[in-house]
């Protein structure tokens, strides 16, 4: 009924670009934070300034990943090296915490000021995943997946969330990684084989078929539905309801 594998016990999804419409949000605050870094750097090197693109540079080295991981995947781009800094740095100081902090404070205020839609499709989707009693949960690497969860009005459509937060207290490896993902699966009591992911990103979809997940299926909201097969998704919708036409 759910067009996915009968034997799925479990449906754990990621969050932003697969329930929520926030990967526009997110794209625009690594924008506004890197471009400003870009142009004060420019000023200072005299280097020629390359703004952030929010598609290509956003799909390749952020989207999915944790804040830290997708700064410093960015700035290699760039041949960029910075200190790493601490938890503790200013929002914007030139460290790559410092960076990823403002990065953060940005997103925050725009889930602040406009608050955060759902997909309807997804909506949908995890009513039939609930009628069809099976667990659920969100995979997310940021730390706002909480409020944003509900922002949406989806916060007790879930049994689990790993999100951000948990990874670090967990000393869980970002995405490509399947570390998150196979934590939630462990919370849930199921093995990888009984659970499906859904991701729309490259990194995560490239997790869940690294931690041998049972199914993987891959959000294409980009146009990118070549590469989420070859990073690893069984299946590609442009949206969950998709899936349950099919079924």
């Amino acid at each position: 009924m759910l067009g996915i594998p009968d034997l799925t016990r479990a449906c754990l999804f990621d969050l932003d670009g697969v329930l929520t419409q926030t990967a526009t949000v997110h794209a625009a605050a690594w924008r506004e934070m890197f471009d400003g870094y870009l142009r004060q750097r420019s000023a200072q090197t005299g280097e020629p300034f390359v703004p952030f693109d929010p598609v290509n540079d956003y799909d390749r080295y952020v989207d999915g990943r944790t804040r830290d991981d997708g700064a410093r995947a960015f700035l290699a781009s760039r041949d960029i090296t910075l200190p790493e800094g601490s938890d503790s740095d200013p929002p914007g100081t030139p460290t790559v915490y410092g960076l990823a902090s403002q990065k953060n404070a940005l997103v925050q205020a725009r889930i602040a000021a406009g608050g955060v839609a759902a997909y309807p499709g997804s909506v949908r989707y995890l009513r039939a995943v609930r009628e069809a009693r099976l667990a659920s949960a969100v995979v997310s690497a940021s730390a706002n997946a909480r409020a944003v969860l509900t922002s949406a009005g989806l916060i007790g459509m879930v049994n689990v969330i790993v999100d951000g937060v948990v990874a670090r207290e967990q000393h869980l490896a970002g995405k490509p990684a399947p570390d998150s993902y196979l934590a939630a699966a462990r919370e849930l009591r199921q093995q990888p084989g009984s659970c499906a992911v859904f991701e729309d990103a490259l990194a995560g979809v490239a997790a869940g078929r690294a931690g041998r997940f049972g199914c993987v299926v891959g959000v294409d909201r980009a146009g990118q539905a070549a590469d989420l097969r070859s990073n690893g998704a069984d299946v590609v919708v442009t949206d969950l309801a998709e899936l349950l036409d099919r079924a």
